[in-house]
């Protein structure tokens, strides 16, 4: 994936479209149920992008992106990746021409899902519910509910139909028996304002190994015709929100089947919850970016050294299947995923800058992945506002040669073990080159020394 600078620049035009007529109710389910996912700055491009429509119209006139940065305050990176956000969650599509005259952008915002889709959605909920706790959640529940209406057996319908109370006059002559299609429909490259139903969030299909599942599903236990368009939509939402493969899957699919040999959706979701809250303490999945943001990637050109494909692949991986990879494919204790999921949420560390972390704790510690040790690395990185995967690299191998200086200095350190696990030429470069200088050049220019010096006081502050 490009950077922000190959993917939009400030003289790249855009209009704002609309998918249908955005209510004032959307503000509020906007503010109360997706600013707690999306953030302030995704809020802000939002609400920005639909002030500029005119009152009861579907197009915006034509602006530059430069004007949108003056109007948030915010430079094209952070609204690049706002965009994407609001892209990810469903409340924008975003389309692009290129032609003699410049690259031009169609940004077409989608209306939020109605409360009682967001409640009831699923996913969405439950991210929700991780974020704000369960207090404000049942707060916001009530703000969004209201009495119903008294029960139908109580009272007695007296509305009258349609034909009624009208009649449908003859006409006179024939002069209005002409053909009034023409009249009826909308003209040539119009459409009549209105607004669609908005769909929820779905997870392809495709990231499912469904061969697998029903492989492991008995026939006469689970028919195969049980496992409808719906219900497999259901289960690939549940495999992302709870991290379930196919295998863990069956047993809540076979637990949830009903009598008629169909199964149960809200079966299937509690029972997926409920396992996932037993084995992580009673918390709930948190809404973080898998993978390293195109925003702070900086390997884009094929890699060719074995420190450029590095960085390709702490961009392009998550920190969990990092740390499955590195503990020699052990799944992570339900301890060390509550540590990574801390790291990511409280510190707001990229997945990348992650999974250097994970590499340079692991082989700090001796692959005990200490919680202290975590902690002490993370903080320091998100006071350095480390983004990328490179200044993660660059900081952890500074800190690996100011130890060295200090050993050289004659300061009293344990014996160092030999170490027997993977570790990474990147983090461990400066101990090579040593081995491999020559007795003449182990003196080290005094250009270089204050350099090292300097950069271990920049990291200690």
């Amino acid at each position: 994936m490009a950077q922000h600078w190959q993917e939009i620049l400030p003289i790249d035009r855009y209009l704002v479209a609309a998918n249908g007529l955005l209510h004032e109710y959307d503000r509020k389910v906007l503010t109360f149920l997706y600013q707690p996912l999306i953030g302030s700055t995704c809020f802000s491009l939002y609400m920005t992008l639909w002030a500029e429509l005119e009152e009861n119209r579907l197009w915006s006139e034509s602006s530059t992106h430069h004007l949108l940065m003056n109007l948030l305050g915010m430079n094209l990176k952070d609204i690049y990746e706002a965009r994407l956000k609001l892209e990810g969650i469903g409340l924008l599509k975003t389309f692009v021409k290129t032609d003699e005259d410049g690259r031009s952008f169609i940004y077409e915002l989608y209306p939020p899902l109605n409360p009682e889709q967001f409640f009831l959605d699923g996913m969405l909920n439950i991210y929700l519910y991780r974020k704000i706790g369960k207090n404000h959640f049942a707060r916001l529940k009530h703000f969004f509910t209201d009495q119903q209406k008294p029960k139908e057996n109580e009272y007695q319908e007296v509305t009258v139909a349609f034909q009624d109370v009208f009649a449908s006059a003859r006409p006179g002559s024939l002069q209005y028996l002409q053909d009034v299609s023409e009249d009826i429909e909308a003209g040539e490259n119009q459409q009549f304002i209105g607004r669609d139903e908005t769909n929820p969030i779905q997870i392809d299909i495709n990231t499912f190994d469904f061969e697998l599942l029903a492989a492991g599903l008995n026939e006469s236990l689970v028919p195969k015709k049980a496992l409808t368009s719906k219900v497999k939509k259901v289960i690939s939402n549940l495999a992302f929100l709870y991290h379930i493969n196919p295998i863990e899957m069956k047993n809540f699919i076979l637990g949830a089947v009903n009598p008629n040999d169909e199964i149960d959706i809200e079966e299937l979701r509690k029972g997926a919850r409920d396992w996932y809250q037993f084995v992580n303490y009673d918390q709930l999945p948190s809404l973080i970016n898998r993978t390293q943001p195109a925003a702070f990637q900086v390997q884009l050109s094929e890699p060719k050294t074995q420190e450029e494909k590095l960085i390709r692949y702490y961009e392009t991986t998550s920190p969990l299947t990092v740390f499955k990879e590195r503990s020699g494919g052990i799944e992570p204790s339900n301890a060390n995923l509550k540590v990574l999921e801390e790291v990511m949420i409280k510190y707001k560390l990229p997945p990348g800058v992650v999974n250097v972390l994970i590499d340079v704790v692991l082989i700090e510690t001796k692959m005990q992945f200490s919680k202290n040790y975590v902690d002490a690395v993370a903080s320091t990185w998100a006071r350095l506002q480390v983004k990328t995967v490179k200044e993660a690299m660059e900081l952890a191998k500074s800190n690996k040669n100011a130890q060295n200086e200090r050993k050289k200095a004659g300061k009293k350190v344990n014996k160092k073990p030999t170490r027997t696990e993977l570790i990474p030429e990147w983090f461990d470069e400066s101990d090579t080159a040593a081995k491999d200088a020559s007795p003449g050049n182990k003196t080290e220019d005094e250009a270089k020394k204050r350099a090292i010096v300097e950069k271990l006081k920049a990291f200690r502050k």
